[in-house]
């Protein structure tokens, strides 16, 4: 019996550098969704909202496919941090972040016909206290402009991390064990050996 086809429903090269990990390269179909909040919503109602949303807006009914959709957003003071709109935007979020503890939310739906699968994972992170300087340095990378929260774990951001408590994976986009678990309930043979 053929494998089912598999959907990514993000345009994030980030995600699919981590499926790729996996040895998974799946049909990338980025989904144009609202992602503004609704009155009186919850970042964790958010996420889970969006990633449903993205899984339908592109999944096509009839065909034999999984659609992994994915929405993550950096949490402070039960406030979402999404991309900054510019560098000082990106210094004030840095600024919050430095010396503290943070939560990165990521929301997990896939889709297989009728059938839909979701979870959410969260990962602690604590950032040094960061100078002024540091903060100066951090942004000439360029790194922050396009990353919720202003910083990427997966660059030079990883040297404004002190600690982490659970998943990396998830802080870059895309928890991988959480992912692997979703694919194999929609019926994907995600980490088995090739067959001969």
């Amino acid at each position: 019996m053929a494998e089912p086809h598999l959907v990514l429903a993000s345009g994030s090269p980030r995600r699919a550098d981590l499926l790729a990990r996996l040895g998974l390269h799946p049909e990338i179909r980025a989904a144009a969704v609202d992602e503004t909040p609704l009155a009186g919503e919850s970042p964790l109602e958010l996420v889970i909202r969006l990633a449903d949303a993205k899984a339908r807006a592109v999944r096509h009914p009839s065909a034999d496919e999984v659609v992994l959709a994915a929405d993550t957003m950096v949490v402070v003071d039960d406030e979402a941090l999404g991309k900054p709109r510019d560098d000082a935007a990106a210094a004030g979020m840095l600024r919050r972040l430095s010396g503290r503890t943070h939560q990165v939310l990521t929301a997990l739906a896939v889709h297989r016909g009728p059938s839909q699968h979701r979870t959410t994972v969260t990962t602690r992170v604590r950032f040094r206290a960061l100078t002024d300087n540091e903060v100066a340095w951090y942004l000439a990378t360029g790194e922050p402009h396009d990353k919720a929260g202003a910083y990427a774990l997966q660059g030079a951001g990883a040297a404004l991390v002190d600690h982490l408590d659970g998943s990396d994976t998830n802080v870059i986009g895309l928890p991988l064990a959480a992912t692997v678990q979703l694919l194999r309930r929609a019926g994907l043979d995600v980490l088995a050996p090739p067959r001969l």
